[in-house]
């Protein structure tokens, strides 16, 4: 089949082969043919060297199909199912997800993740996050196979799998934003773009958008962002909205240490700042001990929008149905897998939101 490998971490593109096989379904898991997948700034993320991840692995984490075959003891799902692949599912069974923190399971992400699914002739392929969507077909644990109606697209579910429930959730689980708040979200992108809708969806009153490029400033206000600014003129701007108090939330949908820190300064005292953006490692960011105490402000980190994936992903395409979330306007191109590279480039760009990918 038809695959897009990442040969070593620091390469700048993918490389696009059609002689990948992947192996047997086993008794708890289901193989899954994939027909959209979606672009995320994650997969950049895994070519970088940001997220860690074992090579050669075929990338892609966004991904929705059918269902084909099914192992032996799964009862839940049966062929012909149509599913949106979760990349963090949770196992049911660990102290995580007994506390009912089901996003913060590591039972999947390890074994999968750690585990290749694929060959390409003799060589074991992983797949990006225990996924790796950008293929035809994949075999994985059927907990990580979320059942949805037929009658959603695709490409919709591509977009719920990672990055619209990652910025949606960080607005709704996590933030927990109050109705009437003032609410900063700084980055622009596919992330991004889905926390203004969840601060929209929250009912925040105002919402204002950062970023350094003009375009995503006017996605950001299409998408329901109230105000936008560059990152320069972000403190009289907030200044200006909250009478110098600072706003409610912020949340950080970029990973460096000057938006992250310009997020915490941004809110008000007892104001939370949500970070979804994922950094680098070896980059720090420092914190005084007085301002800590003294403003009590929250500082939270944010992974996969804190979501309950099996809740969540039902939410997520019941507030599409309604119109509430817009998703049809964040594909920017629909590509097939051949044109990852110019995909690719489009997203270092930062001239799009997102991109899906059909088989």
């Amino acid at each position: 089949m038809r695959a897009a490998i990442l040969r070593n971490v620091g390469d700048t593109s993918l490389d696009v082969v059609d002689d990948v096989t992947v192996g047997q379904t086993g008794p708890n898991q289901v193989k899954i043919a994939i027909k959209s997948a979606g672009l995320c700034h994650s997969d950049l993320s895994a070519m970088n060297g940001t997220i860690m991840q074992p090579v050669p692995a075929i990338l892609g984490h966004e991904g929705c199909g059918d269902v084909i075959e099914v192992g032996e003891n799964v009862t839940n799902l049966s062929v012909g199912d149509r599913v949106i692949l979760a990349w963090n599912a949770s196992c049911g069974n660990c102290n995580a997800c007994i506390r009912g923190d089901y996003h913060l399971c590591l039972q999947f992400l390890i074994s999968e993740g750690y585990t290749p699914h694929f060959k390409e002739n003799d060589t074991e392929i992983y797949g990006f996050a225990g996924n790796g969507t950008f293929c035809e077909e994949m075999v994985v644990p059927d907990k990580a196979a979320i059942k949805i109606p037929s009658d959603v697209p695709y490409e919709i579910g591509a977009l719920i799998g990672c990055g619209v429930m990652t910025g949606v959730g960080a607005a709704l689980n996590t933030a927990k934003i109050i109705p009437g708040s003032t609410v900063i979200v700084f980055g622009c992108g596919g992330v991004g773009i889905s926390a203004i809708q969840g601060a929209k969806i929250a009912g925040a009153a105002q919402i204002i958008a950062v970023d350094t490029q003009d375009s995503k400033l006017e996605d950001a206000k299409r998408f329901g962002a109230t105000h936008s600014t560059k990152p320069d003129d972000l403190k009289a701007l907030v200044d200006a909205l909250t009478q110098g108090e600072g706003a409610d939330y912020a949340i950080e949908c970029i990973g460096l240490p000057v938006t992250i820190r310009s997020a915490y300064d941004s809110i008000r005292r007892g104001g939370t700042a949500v970070i979804v953006g994922a950094g680098r490692m070896n980059e720090m960011i420092e914190f005084n001990a007085f301002e800590l105490f003294f403003q009590e402000k929250k500082f939270v980190g944010s992974y996969y929008g804190s979501a309950n994936v099996r809740r969540d992903f039902l939410r997520l395409i019941r507030l599409y149905q309604s119109k509430r979330l817009d998703l049809d306007s964040m594909i920017s191109a629909r590509m097939d897998i051949s044109e990852v590279n110019t995909a690719l480039d489009n997203l270092r760009s930062g001239n799009i939101i997102r991109q899906v990918f059909t088989f």
